[in-house]
């Protein structure tokens, strides 16, 4: 028999396993949703430019047309007084797609929907009150972490972010305590931040107003942080092992927000038996691994149980003292997955907002020069920022909310399961059901933005230009499943925001106007795009 008939065969019988093994597992009364053809799902109604893609998109209510998208059709010009470029609220390129986009899906069916990815059904929740409340109203029993297939075989259920039941709990106390004790919260990590801060001043200003690509600085100083809190120390910008590491990291990113990714995480099942960009993943975390591997072995020879230096040491030593426990959750593999986790999520999504944030000042050039007078006026020149002064500048806070919001790291949120049958909105949700919170439809929620797919910093100011609240800004998530390291984050982005644009201007060999915001990838995650800028001081 010919090889290509074999093949043929051998994809035909593989997916009819996954069929048969997709549908046997279905009970309960799940939400309606559109209807799957069989083998593939809703696979045939997704966009190309992403398979997550055209459900994050179609989810966002329609609205009445208004300025912004009188502005888009063509009836209203783009430039001039009064526009809505002069007041820095354009949309972004990829909110251009969002008005081509399908959009039906939750006209149709609701805030809460199910849909066929592949053999798996999987309940999206939309809009801000459905996602709160789930994740924060009915918290425990929408806990579970799901599973993302393309991590699973190196995690297997491991560590702090992608374990369940009381592996997690045990995990995650264990982890927010130690995070806590070596400076979440506290000046320590304020320390820590204005130092890399510092750092990185010296560095920008080598480049004497050069274009660069700000990529790997920014993962560099995010790293470096959580570096210094997991493996107790900080690296130089030109370390070569390193700025290896960064860049597999990245990497790592890209590829599992591509398109390939996204057909392996609804075929994994057979889809791990052939080459794809699955392996390529895969021999990069276990790169990773292999590096947290020889940490932990330099931890446990220089290891002072007296005087732990950060979070490996202080999980060697509970591991000491719980060795003759049979059950503990304090073993080796839980402990390098979870710096794995740690390493990976303190790394790149600050660094991707950075990148994010700093492209959309190139963008709007007024908002920037807006924060620097907020900086000169509070901070002055003579003494680096500090956290206290994040009270002192609303508009400033305002900006890197509306960045966050903006940029929609990840949109998809990371996805969950419920942990028991779980009675939802009249639907009920059989065990392990996967639910996938899409922030993205609460970041971009009208009922909240006025202008949800436009930068817009008033977005979060009230009309006495103080700081606001809402509940529809979550770009750590929310409930028990919130990002372990948010503090930090927000910590990380107030202080090198304010320190780069206390030091210099901004400058793009671009023309503000032709700077495009799309995402490189967008899949579980929103890569930002590459580009050039110039650090000019002040």
């Amino acid at each position: 028999m010919e090889p290509s008939v074999v093949l043929l065969l051998s994809l035909l019988v593989g997916f009819l396993v996954l069929m048969v093994r997709g549908h046997s597992k279905v009970h309960g009364h799940l939400p309606p949703g559109p209807r799957p053809l069989p083998l593939l799902g809703n696979l045939l109604q997704m966009d190309r430019r992403g398979l997550l893609y055209s459900f994050i998109q179609g989810t966002r209510r329609d609205r009445n047309p208004n300025k912004l998208e009188l502005m888009l059709q063509g009836s209203l010009p783009e430039t001039g007084s009064g526009s809505l470029q002069d007041q820095g609220i354009l949309p972004s390129s990829h909110s251009n797609s969002l008005l081509r986009s399908h959009r039906h899906l939750r006209e149709k069916y609701g805030d809460v929907f199910t849909v066929h990815l592949g053999p798996r059904s999987v309940v999206m929740l939309c809009g801000t009150e459905a996602i709160r409340e789930a994740l924060v109203d009915k918290a425990e029993a929408f806990s579970g972490r799901g599973t993302i297939a393309v991590f699973d075989p190196i995690v297997q259920g491991y560590g702090v972010i992608f374990s369940n039941g009381e592996r997690w709990k045990t995990l995650r106390r264990f982890s927010l305590a130690t995070m806590k004790d070596f400076g979440m919260g506290k000046r320590s990590v304020e320390e820590r931040i204005q130092e890399e801060a510092r750092c990185l001043v010296e560095e920008l200003r080598k480049s004497q107003g050069a274009p660069l690509d700000p990529t790997y600085l920014f993962q560099c100083i995010t790293a470096n942080i959580i570096c210094s809190i997991v493996f107790g120390e900080r690296f130089d910008y030109k370390d070569l092992q390193f700025l290896h590491l960064l860049d597999v990291i990245y990497k790592t990113f890209s590829l599992i927000s591509s398109l390939s990714s996204q057909v392996f995480e609804l075929f994994s099942g057979f889809l791990k038996y052939f080459p794809g960009t699955h392996r390529q993943i895969y021999k990069n975390l276990q790169e990773i691994l292999n590096y947290i591997g020889h940490s932990v072995e330099k931890h446990q020879a220089t290891l002072d149980p007296n005087n732990p230096r950060d979070f490996i040491d202080t999980y060697l030593i509970r591991m000491e003292k719980e060795k003759s426990n049979q059950h503990t959750e304090f073993h080796h593999q839980n402990l390098m997955i979870s710096v794995l986790s740690l390493f990976l999520a303190g790394t790149e999504t600050s660094s991707t907002t950075l990148r994010f944030g700093f492209l959309l000042l190139l963008k709007y050039p007024h908002v920037a020069e807006k924060v620097q007078k907020e900086i000169d006026q509070v901070i002055g020149t003579h003494r680096p920022p500090t956290l206290d002064d994040r009270n002192k500048m609303p508009y400033t806070e305002a900006v890197i909310r509306e960045i966050q919001r903006f940029a929609d790291i990840v949109p998809t949120g990371v996805p969950h399961k419920v942990t028991k049958d779980t009675l939802f909105r009249g639907y009920l949700l059989p065990k392990n059901t996967e639910v996938y919170p899409i922030l993205s439809t609460a970041l971009h929620d009208p009922r909240y933005f006025e202008q949800p797919d436009a930068f817009n910093p008033d977005h979060f100011l009230d009309a006495n230009g103080t700081l606001k609240k809402t509940e529809a800004f979550m770009p750590f998530s929310i409930g028990k499943r919130i990002c372990l390291g948010e503090g930090i984050a927000r910590n990380e982005l107030f202080l090198f925001f304010t320190t780069i644009l206390q030091n210099f201007s901004m400058s793009s060999p671009v023309a503000p106007k032709d700077i495009d915001l799309r995402p490189k990838e967008s899949g579980l995650t929103n890569v930002a795009p590459t580009y050039q800028i110039c650090f000019l001081t002040r």
